[in-house]
């Protein structure tokens, strides 16, 4: 099986991984995402497996696994809802932090320091996999969506997000994000690895899944907060999609 990890980009945020949790530190920009992102989860979840999200667990029952789990931002919510959440990453530093913080906050939390394809191999499966920016990130997003779709049960929901590569994100990704804000380490994302939205499910096709919908999140620099667009994929943006249950026969 092809090797997707890319130790350069595993080194990028094993050098951040104290920083998880706070919110001013290099991890703002994925705090300040964070309720976007958890808005379209949970609504694709409940959507997926008719859960009523007003519920006190409402995703119990649900085996949810959370690739490039950082410190847990992800994690640590679905494990509230009720899932039994397994956090995988290939950067070994961030695995304790998530650990101590999902202890502090009282919550069982599977974390592991492991691949996709290595779960994948071991014949783990799930019901949804969760993947937020991380397949720009890759040595080979072909092999790493395949083994995505090899953790997901037949008729299972993966959430994948990521960046557009058009000028327009060059200029708020890496120069706004950067340069200007310097919300990021100069040198965290390389403008040639950003995937277009057709480049993305022409990939998850090829994968086995079948795409079901796309959302951009819109970040306004007036009111400083995200939101999620219908239209608006310019920059970043994520997708929906189902492994079909006649995978289980493939």
């Amino acid at each position: 099986m092809t090797e997707t990890v890319d130790p350069s980009e595993i080194a990028k945020f094993e050098a951040m991984a104290a920083e998880w949790w706070d919110p001013n530190g290099k991890f703002k920009p994925l705090h300040m995402m964070n309720p976007v992102r958890l808005d379209y989860i949970t609504r694709q979840i409940a959507g997926e497996y008719d859960r009523d999200l007003t519920a006190t667990k409402p995703f119990e029952g649900l085996r949810i696994v959370d690739i490039g789990c950082g410190g847990g931002l992800l994690c640590e919510p679905m494990a509230r809802l009720g899932a039994e959440v397994v956090g995988v990453d290939a950067a070994e530093r961030n695995i304790p932090v998530a650990r101590l913080h999902a202890e502090q906050s009282e919550l069982e939390i599977d974390y592991r320091h492991t691949t996709a394809e290595a779960l994948a191999a071991e014949n783990e499966l799930f019901d949804v996999v969760i993947n937020m920016e991380v397949v720009e990130h890759v040595a080979s997003p072909p092999a790493y969506l395949k083994a995505c779709q090899a953790l997901l049960k037949p008729g299972g929901l993966h959430l994948c997000s990521t960046i557009n590569r058009n000028p327009k994100s060059f200029a708020m990704a890496i120069v706004g994000a950067e340069w200007v804000m310097r919300w990021l380490p100069k040198g965290t994302h390389e403008w040639s690895k950003f995937i277009t939205p057709d480049e993305l499910y022409d990939l998850l096709r090829q994968a086995g899944l079948e795409p079901v919908d796309r959302k951009g999140y819109v970040f306004n620099p007036v009111s400083w907060s995200w939101k999620i667009s219908d239209s608006d994929l310019s920059v970043n943006y994520v997708t929906a999609a189902i492994k079909p249950e006649a995978a289980a026969w493939a």
